[in-house]
């Protein structure tokens, strides 16, 4: 894909519509969506939580806990790419319909972040811990420690040390970490959103981060307002790709925002992706990121950067499907 001018950029030539119709009138209103075709089973461990009673909060966890598991998930979790000195480090964050919110942010040797970040906000006058803290809290916790570091991880991560540049790459579920940053085969990060039964919203954000980072390098998955964001009055919004411009707009807030003031899901998330664009310019012609939203009335919605980011949207019937989303550089 030839790279698009500067002024196709800054927004002055005319963009791709979404595809699909998420929220079309024949359908049961969406209650759950998730990032990337591994959502799908993210969104079936979250609907079997709403149908034993579980809420929002309990929906998001359980989805999350799946990806994070998955050891041929190499962007979040057990399995990992680690960082520069081959240690995998985890961010995570929850937000419930009360606005009660907790993260952690480079979490060791604990698999399951999204439930370390909800002791936080349940058990902790904080909102988040880091580091050696929050490993220590989580032990504090009961929780299981074991290596997250895989053989795969593992060599791939010998293989980058032979690398000149030294250079962080964004996770991939396949390893090829030499893909476009954040791009559908080269990208980090769950984010989670859902309805229960009580219309209440929630929604979490997990990842092992950026391959190859920085020891100590945080990018928008935990932080509250860019990698996620729930206002039970209007709906929610998460992101994933390439973090660090993510933060640069408070990506999820701003998406909230953006239907706060009337816009629908797409709508909102495609405002904040040319808003980045318009911001960055010609910077974010080569990486991705992309933004998932899901309104109160339950219907969703997405836009990105790059071509080929897919989401999870599960419907009150229990019904999922995979979507695709529409992109600024298509």
């Amino acid at each position: 894909m030839s790279a698009p001018s500067r002024r196709a950029v800054l927004g002055a030539a005319p963009l791709v519509a979404i595809a699909g119709s998420a929220g079309a009138q024949d359908r049961a209103p969406d209650i759950m969506v998730s990032t990337w075709n591994f959502g799908a089973a993210a969104n079936a461990a979250g609907w079997a939580a709403r149908q034993e009673g579980g809420s929002a909060l309990d929906m998001v966890e359980a989805g999350g806990r799946v990806a994070e598991a998955d050891e041929s998930n190499t962007s979040v979790g057990l399995g990992g790419l680690p960082d520069r000195d081959g240690r995998v480090t985890l961010d995570a964050c929850v937000m419930t319909w009360a606005g009660d919110i907790g993260a952690v942010c480079a979490l060791e040797d604990v698999v399951h972040a999204v439930s370390v970040a909800r002791r936080v906000m349940e058990r902790t006058p904080h909102t988040m811990l880091v580091g050696p803290g929050a490993s220590a809290f989580a032990l504090d916790q009961g929780f299981e420690t074991q290596n997250l570091l895989t053989p795969r991880a593992e060599t791939a991560w010998r293989e980058w040390l032979k690398t000149a540049d030294y250079a962080p790459r964004p996770n991939s579920e396949n390893a090829d970490w030499r893909g476009t940053p954040g791009g559908p085969g080269n990208h980090d990060t769950i984010g989670l959103l859902a309805i229960g039964a009580d219309q209440r919203m929630a929604g979490a954000c997990t990842t092992s981060g950026m391959a190859f980072k920085m020891a100590g390098r945080v990018g928008d998955s935990p932080i509250i307002g860019a990698g996620l964001y729930v206002d039970d009055e209007v709906g929610g919004a998460t992101a994933t790709g390439v973090g660090e411009d993510v933060v640069r707009v408070a990506g999820s807030h701003s998406v909230v925002e953006a239907m706060r003031h009337g816009l629908d899901p797409t709508a909102a998330c495609r405002s904040v992706i040319e808003r980045l664009a318009r911001l960055r310019g010609t910077k974010v012609v080569a990486s991705q990121v992309a933004l998932l939203a899901l309104d109160k009335s339950g219907r969703s919605g997405a836009f990105a950067l790059q071509p080929g980011f897919t989401y999870a949207v599960t419907d009150a019937a229990g019904r999922t499907r995979i979507e695709r989303a529409g992109a600024l550089f298509a």
